[in-house]
């Protein structure tokens, strides 16, 4: 039975494509199955990506996958329910990083400026205040610098390469929400909305959650490599935060051992992310989003998301095949 719903799922996809070689269109997945580009012909190499990963995802029963790709190099793009909204988790916080160093760019604060360090913050839903649990966040050594004044560059290096909630709480205070919100519309993420910090457990009943699409992240990494972020120093300065990622069981451990990857995973129950920039020797990096959901054991979503980096990664190492 699983066998035949497997054969059944890659087989669909296989259908959707045909047509539109034939009608000369690029492949590119996305919630509707395939859409089509105005390219002149059809990338096979695609096409039989696409069908690959939809087999892997069908081995995860209940599984909801999506995933974008942007090939800085050669332009291809591939999206697989791309723009499907997730729960953002801790991948929120990229924005909340680009939102700071803009601050830092335009002078209105300083790398060096500190904060006074607090676990005390306000709902969204009623202003009640709400602290952080230490053993729920994924950085706890923050929390013995409550009442100390930290300065915001540290802050933002805790929230991305420790993926620290109180240092997310902490900046999202300083910035402002719908400022953050506001920001990634010009970079082309047309859905990612940041309403608030993290364990609000009020907003979270009242479903005023964090969201993102594998597109939008795609999009927001895309806007940093080519520099539309900040200048250069900043830009350099944000990808050294983002390769010193301490988690990297996702789409690191689907590529050959020592390649650069500036990314930031976000998990919550049943739910793992990873999003950001890969770059092969020699030649311009791809921009990369695996979302997935409905996964409750942890182990079984990073190897999902490694073998989805995996294929990724070798059909972008093959030169277009056109039909």
């Amino acid at each position: 039975m699983r066998s035949a719903t497997l054969l059944r799922r890659v087989c669909s996809v296989l259908l959707l494509i045909m047509p539109l070689a034939r009608s000369g269109a690029q492949v590119r997945g996305t919630d509707r199955g395939i859409d089509r580009g105005t390219d002149r012909g059809i990338d096979r190499g695609a096409a039989q990506v696409l069908a690959q990963l939809t087999s892997r995802i069908a081995q995860v029963p209940g599984a909801q996958v999506a995933i974008a790709v942007h090939d800085l190099a050669s332009g291809r793009v591939l999206a697989l329910n791309g723009d499907t909204v997730f729960h953002a988790a801790s991948t929120m916080k990229v924005p909340v990083l680009f939102a700071l160093f803009q601050e830092f760019e335009s002078g209105r604060l300083k790398p060096t400026e500190t904060v006074r360090l607090e676990n005390r913050f306000l709902s969204i839903v009623d202003r009640s205040p709400y602290a952080l649990d230490a053993g729920e966040d994924s950085d706890s050594t923050m929390y013995a610098r409550v009442g100390t004044d930290v300065p915001l560059r540290d802050l933002a290096e805790r929230m991305i390469t420790h993926s620290s909630n109180l240092a997310t709480n902490a900046l999202i205070e300083r910035l402002d929400a719908a400022r953050i919100t506001a920001l990634t519309r010009g970079f082309g993420a047309t859905r990612m909305q940041v309403l608030r910090g993290v364990e609000d457990d009020l907003a979270f009943k009242a479903g005023l959650n964090n969201t993102t699409t594998a597109n939008d992240l795609v999009a927001l990494f895309v806007a940093l490599q080519q520099g539309r972020v900040a200048n250069a120093a900043s830009t350099a300065d944000m990808l050294r935060i983002l390769e010193a990622q301490a988690f990297n069981n996702e789409i690191p451990a689907g590529l050959p051992a020592g390649t650069r990857v500036a990314h930031k995973t976000g998990s919550i129950t049943a739910t793992l992310h990873d999003a950001g920039l890969v770059y092969p020797a020699a030649r311009r990096p791809y921009a990369i989003a695996v979302l997935t959901r409905n996964i409750p054991e942890s182990v079984v979503a990073e190897r999902l998301i490694a073998d989805c980096s995996r294929m990724i990664w070798a059909w972008l190492g093959t030169p277009v095949s056109r039909r």
